[in-house]
């Protein structure tokens, strides 16, 4: 086995992280040097800089942008508030009412826009000042706040699971979109029963419970809102659309919504293009980048070579499962989700597979896995917009946090050891 490569791969990315280098031209300066141990100079950056520009060129990642600006114009759109509305009638009068509101409606709003920075945003804006005047700490609610908006990751549409498609080889999106029910809201009820003990510990204040005629017009309010779910998956399932063509309707969708509702004006579109496009500049770099160092990896064989390391260590399919897990989850804290699933999607899946992983299933279990990333320091991304919402530190948010990461690994376990919760509903649709 060649270590030099993998040594220059992984000295030269944590260097270029450590001195404070963005992500994306870390992958890519990194995926330069490592090519410089094998080929000349020109051809290194020749090579890189082509599988850039070739990484991004796939129909399906059209669907990213397009899922951006859709969650762009429903986060202004007046959506959050309709089904804070709603989750509220919904759970409000149980322990813990609020956290729970925060985690039904970050689950809805994550379901419909796709986005956790979205529902992080709009959940610890509206919410989080509510949750402090009923006497909830701020910590707590930011605590909530941040693990619950990675549930929009795992719940369809979303865009990782559109990127782990492209990664995959072809895994077929409608089956991931559906495998992604289960385990996003199983997630969800974990995040909600420990919120609750942790309320009822502090004693925070039990809401009123709701009528059902209270229940029957938040949730026909919502209705228009929750109706785009079934737009949207409804035709990626039946197959009227592409995910891509998919996110096109989603964008019109929620821009009339928008319109009718009246929180968006034609005036304040320019602003929420200007963001969704600086926010899609991001990701796209980060994919182009990632699909360059995971061509470099594959030129050097590393994923070949991990893979023959790891089944050397054992043969049993939940040893190794578990050693993957561990994986992610380290890689999780140091390395933002989309990198993560195009660099090691290659390198793990080929020994899932030969131990009789469902790609489907392997990538619902990675998605759930590297969420928990998002939550955690240093790049933890929603860790950082949470707690900037919520105006506190990440040092005091870590208390109450860390009772949500045991919710969140508790269901990533379930998940990866009892594969129908991500298979059946594919099965259900002969996907």
């Amino acid at each position: 086995m060649e270590y030099l490569p993998i040594l220059v791969l992984v000295l030269s990315f944590v260097v270029l992280l450590a001195i404070g280098t963005p992500v994306a031209w870390s992958i890519a300066i990194s995926s330069v040097l490592t090519m410089l141990v094998s080929i000349p100079v020109l051809p290194a950056f020749t090579t890189v800089s082509q599988r850039i520009g070739t990484g991004l060129d796939s129909f399906a990642l059209l669907a990213i942008p397009l899922f951006i600006l859709s969650g762009e114009l429903m986060n202004k759109g007046g959506i959050a508030h309709r089904l804070i509305a709603f989750a509220k009638t919904l759970v409000g009068a149980l322990p813990g009412g609020l956290a729970l509101i925060n985690i039904v409606s970050a689950m809805l709003m994550g379901a419909i826009a796709g986005s956790s920075m979205a529902a992080a945003s709009a959940m610890g804006s509206i919410l989080g000042p509510e949750m402090e005047r009923e006497g909830y700490s701020r910590e707590f609610g930011a605590a909530v706040n941040i693990t619950a908006a990675t549930t929009g990751l795992v719940i369809p549409p979303s865009n990782v699971l559109i990127v782990y498609s492209l990664a995959s080889g072809g895994a077929s999106i409608a089956a991931l979109f559906l495998a992604g029910y289960i385990p996003g809201i199983l997630t969800g009820l974990f995040l909600m029963i420990v919120a609750s003990f942790w309320a009822k510990k502090k004693g925070y204040k039990v809401g009123k419970r709701s009528s059902f005629k209270q229940i029957f017009k938040t949730f026909v309010d919502a209705l228009p809102s929750l109706f785009m779910l079934v737009v949207v998956i409804g035709g990626i399932v039946v197959g009227v659309f592409t995910a891509t063509e998919a996110s096109a309707i989603a964008v019109l969708y929620s821009l009339l919504l928008g319109l009718f509702y009246k929180e968006i004006s034609f005036e304040r579109l320019p602003k929420i293009l200007l963001d969704s496009t600086s926010t899609t500049a991001i990701v796209m770099l980060l994919i182009g980048a990632s699909m360059s160092m995971s061509w470099a990896l594959s030129y050097e064989n590393i994923p070949q070579e991990i893979s023959s390391g790891l089944l050397g260590i054992s043969d049993n399919k939940i040893v190794i499962l578990l050693i993957i897990n561990l994986l992610l989850l380290f890689v999780g804290i140091f390395m933002d989700m989309t990198p993560a699933v195009l660099i090691f999607t290659p390198i793990f899946l080929p020994v899932v597979t030969k131990l009789g992983l469902d790609p489907v299933h392997f990538g619902i279990i990675m998605v759930l896995n590297l969420c928990i990333g998002l939550c955690t320091p240093p790049v933890g991304s929603v860790l950082f917009v949470g707690v900037g919402i919520a105006n506190t530190t990440i040092e005091k948010v870590i208390k109450p946090l860390f009772p949500l990461f045991i919710a969140m690994i508790i269901a990533l376990l379930l998940v990866t050891y009892i594969p129908q919760l991500s298979l059946w509903l594919p099965s259900l649709f002969d996907l």
